[in-house]
């Protein structure tokens, strides 16, 4: 974790109250911390670092992370990475869904979140346009495979062909990506563990239907964005689960009560400021949407669309 990002952290366990966390028994290499702890003075929780990595995971979230650990398996890392890089290793069935998004955000000074970042292919294509990015998702295996591809600038992963055969797909950093640029934090976008005004420019891509808490992501990622001279970027399929939150949770696809109606038209207003949730309120930009996919093997893929609203203030 890159030692000048202690500076905008706070625990989140103590969210809405901003209480800056203290760093102990620390040990760098250049400008990373290795391995150490960040401690809250108001409510005693310890955060670790092992290994480069920081968990910035509020003891709240304990809901969140069992959801999480479906996306530590083998078989899930192996499709999502194919799903945020397999167009770079040349594979014909791949989209080009994450250059995409990356391309609705327009070049700006100051540091850029990516929340809800899985393989972290958005926070690599976001170090050419902004003077740092953050990824923060939940599972840690995420998270290490983002590192690891920072540091070595090259991947291979292999994915499923048919029953146990499988093909080892490898690629290169593209050079318009600038590994110094971003690190990647282990926490919740639900309790976000950064200050207020934080982010210049924010992105949430396909995360809001895989939290219990949907309201409260969007307004944690309206929190650390500042409040003008900022973008941000929503995206999601709106793919409503039981098993993730319950109905009164969700933003949308409901008959009746405050959000009935589609998700992304509940959200574009919200973003506008209707009944004073998120404040100060965005001007939408542009909405519309992208096709990605999901690959479990050689001839069974999953095809999402995505729609996508990208705004200012």
């Amino acid at each position: 974790m890159k030692c000048f990002l202690t500076e905008f952290l706070v625990c989140p366990n103590c969210l809405p109250h901003e209480v800056s966390l203290q760093l102990s028994a620390a040990r760098a290499h250049g400008d990373d911390i290795q391995t150490g702890s960040f401690a809250c003075p108001r409510c005693s929780c310890r955060y670790p670092v092992s290994d480069g990595i920081a968990d910035l995971t509020a003891p709240s979230a304990a809901a969140s992370a069992r959801i999480a650990s479906r996306y530590e398996s083998a078989e899930t890392v192996s499709s999502y990475l194919w799903s945020h890089f397999a167009d770079l290793a040349g594979d014909a069935d791949a989209t080009t869904a994450y250059s995409q998004w990356a391309a609705l955000l327009p070049p700006a000074d100051g540091i850029a979140l990516d929340a809800g970042c899985a393989a972290g292919r958005l926070a690599f294509e976001l170090t050419a346009k902004y003077d740092f990015v953050i990824g923060v998702d939940l599972s840690r295996t995420f998270v290490r495979n983002a590192l690891e591809l920072s540091r070595n600038r090259r991947l291979s992963f292999s994915v499923p062909v048919e029953g146990e055969l499988r093909r080892e797909l490898t690629f290169e950093f593209p050079s318009a990506w600038i590994p110094e640029k971003v690190d990647f934090i282990v926490a919740d976008v639900q309790c976000l563990p950064f200050r207020r005004n934080t982010f210049s420019h924010s992105a949430s891509l396909n995360i809001v239907d895989k939290v219990p808490r949907p309201l409260a992501h969007l307004v944690e990622l309206n929190r650390v964005t500042r409040e003008d001279h900022a973008r941000i970027l929503f995206s999601d399929p709106f793919s409503w689960s039981y098993e993730v939150s319950k109905a009164d949770d969700w933003l949308g696809g409901l008959d009746e009560g405050p959000f009935a109606g589609y998700g992304i038209d509940n959200v574009a207003w919200l973003l506008e400021g209707k009944r004073g949730i998120v404040h100060p309120p965005w001007t939408i930009e542009e909405r519309g949407s992208v096709w990605w996919k999901i690959r479990a093997h050689a001839n069974r893929f999953e095809l999402i669309r995505s729609q996508y609203i990208e705004a200012f203030r």
